[in-house]
């Protein structure tokens, strides 16, 4: 019998009120020992107005909020205590209950809970903790989406094709004097996987916009001193953040900002121009440029509009990088090259800008309303799946046996349906789960 739990369900910080939640066979019981109501005879949900009482010492007024299970979000009974904000009481009463028997939760313990109680699935559980970390609407709106089982829905058609063509190389083989059934050979071997690994294929590039709506990109504003990489910054925060001068050189450290670009998060960072220079600090502010080219997932590389022809040394650094290279002091420019993507920073003219971020990330509109497997691991075992496909249609292209092929496509199987949580055991999901705050 598992142990019953609490922690703290609410922030640990002053409020009007504190959540301290309970879930366990015993859950009814611990409280009861210390509430002025008996919450073991409650049949169905319900919410309970009481105090409790550390042997003869009142700790507080709370109202008890019910819910027998299976009925509760973990499948198990669960007690949730609303009381008086402050966190001397909130600590009072978790170590009643403990005092009562107890146990405090661990990270992500009552979701854990949820998925073993098949509440919800892997994909569910994990949009929780989405949900929790969201800092977009667009974020939030994804993350919902995976709550609410839409995600999942786009891996059952996978998972049941998978299951359909191993059933029927099983049947095959078993029963190769039925002549009623449909004959399993290579060519619909090599047919079904190609279908299969297109839809795997569109659901990899939909789970990476998905992860870029929901986790933002690293931006590097970079070119040589003096052509306006602060402007930009500042203009694109719509704030005085980076420090501005006509003297090459003023920018020493890299200096960062956050953004939401028409719901794509942008971490902007503004990088020291690259030069040779004797100043030591100027030289670490350098190094700094460099280091953030190398970690950024988008570089915008920033020429003058005036001396576009002017080479420097950047165009070597960022050759490797996803790049957009603006020509900026555009409002000093008569003549200009329909080729090249024009700004100004100082009249905060970086519409066209825009429109080229989003369209190098690559994220539609749609992106936005799709449901998708957008974090590591989904996407991680989206590609295993992928893989182990393809070795399979090898194998069929080469005519081994179909009963080997049938390993393959098994492996793809329980791969698939691991995204899912159906095949994982209780060390990898306690793993995933410890992510999670202490009250989820």
């Amino acid at each position: 019998m598992l142990d019953t739990i609490v922690s703290l369900a609410t922030p640990p910080m002053m409020g009007a009120l504190a959540v301290i939640r309970l879930s366990g066979p015993e859950a009814f019981k611990i409280v009861t020992k210390s509430f002025t109501k008996d919450l073991t005879i409650l049949k169905e949900k319900a919410i309970v107005y009481g105090k409790l009482f550390d042997d003869e010492e009142l700790v507080d007024e709370v109202v008890a909020f019910c819910f027998v299970a299976p009925h509760s979000f973990t499948g198990e009974d669960v007690v949730e205590i609303s009381c008086h904000g402050s966190m001397l009481i909130a600590n009072e009463i978790i170590t009643l209950m403990v005092k009562n028997g107890a146990r405090l939760a661990v990270p992500g313990e009552f979701s854990n809970r949820a998925y073993l109680n098949a509440k919800v699935d892997l994909v569910q559980a994990e949009a929780i903790n989405d949900m929790i970390n969201a800092t977009t609407q667009e974020a939030k709106k994804l993350s919902l989406l995976s709550l609410v089982g839409e995600t999942s829905k786009i891996v059952y058609p996978i998972r049941e094709r998978l299951a359909d063509i191993l059933s029927l190389i099983e049947v095959n083989i078993d029963y190769p004097e039925y002549q009623d059934i449909e004959q399993a050979n290579y060519a619909l071997v090599i047919s079904e996987v190609n279908e299969i690994n297109k839809e795997i294929g569109r659901l990899i590039k939909e789970g990476r916009q998905g992860q870029i709506i929901k986790e933002g990109i690293k931006v590097a504003i970079v070119g040589a001193p003096n052509v306006g990489k602060s402007s930009l910054l500042n203009a694109l925060l719509k704030e005085d953040k980076a420090i501005v001068t006509d003297i090459a050189g003023t920018t020493r450290d890299v200096v960062e900002g956050e953004i939401n670009l028409e719901g794509l998060k942008l971490l902007l960072l503004d990088t020291a121009g690259i030069r040779e220079s004797s100043d030591v600090i100027e030289n670490i502010g350098i190094q700094k440029s460099k280091a953030s080219i190398n970690s950024a997932d988008l570089v915008i590389y920033v020429k003058d509009a005036e001396n576009a022809n002017v080479e420097d040394e950047f165009a070597a650094l960022v050759k490797d990088k996803r790049v957009i290279t603006v020509y900026n002091k555009a409002d000093k420019v008569k003549k200009k090259d329909p080729e090249k993507l024009y700004i100004s920073a100082l009249e905060n003219d970086l519409s066209a800008l825009e429109k080229a971020i989003a369209k190098t990330v690559g994220v539609d509109k749609e992106s936005y309303l799709r449901p998708s497997l957008n974090n590591a691991r989904q996407l991680a075992l989206l590609r295993k799946t992928y893989e182990q496909l393809e070795i399979a249609k090898h194998e069929a292209e080469i005519e081994i046996s179909l009963d080997l092929i049938s390993v393959s496509l098994q492996q793809a199987f329980f791969t698939i349906k691991e995204i899912l949580g159906e095949n994982v055991d209780n060390d990898l999901s306690k793993e995933i789960f410890s992510r999670f705050c202490v009250g989820k």
